[in-house]
């Protein structure tokens, strides 16, 4: 069973723009924070962007400025709107989403984002 799905990436030129999406079809989706997270080949997996059932937001220093985090709760998804991409942002985005009462989380499969010229 399917929880989140991601979708939006591909390639794009340095400078560029994506809108990357998680799809989530969990229950009680308001609930959940939700983070994105990348791995680029040969590191560790790292925290981007997150948002708080509550609206609140945090962003890796890296991408401060460049990139935004937003949710739509009626639609049980999340974005995040990248702009000013660096080939440094290249990595597989991945999205997470947690709840606390009960404990309860999920990982999607990754989208590819490849910034190149």
């Amino acid at each position: 069973q399917v929880q989140l799905v991601e979708s939006g990436g591909g390639l794009v030129q340095p400078g560029g723009s994506l809108r990357l999406s998680c799809a989530a079809s969990v229950s009680a989706f308001s609930i959940y924070d939700v983070k994105w997270y990348r791995q680029a080949p040969g590191k560790q997996r790292e925290l981007v962007a997150s948002i708080t059932s509550g609206g609140s937001t945090i962003f890796a220093d890296s991408v401060k400025g460049r990139f935004t985090i937003s949710r739509d709760n009626a639609k049980n998804m999340v974005y995040l709107q990248m702009n000013s991409l660096k080939p440094e942002d290249t990595a597989v985005y991945y999205c997470y989403a947690r709840r606390y009462v009960p404990l309860l989380d999920y990982w999607g499969q990754g989208t590819q984002v490849t910034v190149s010229s």
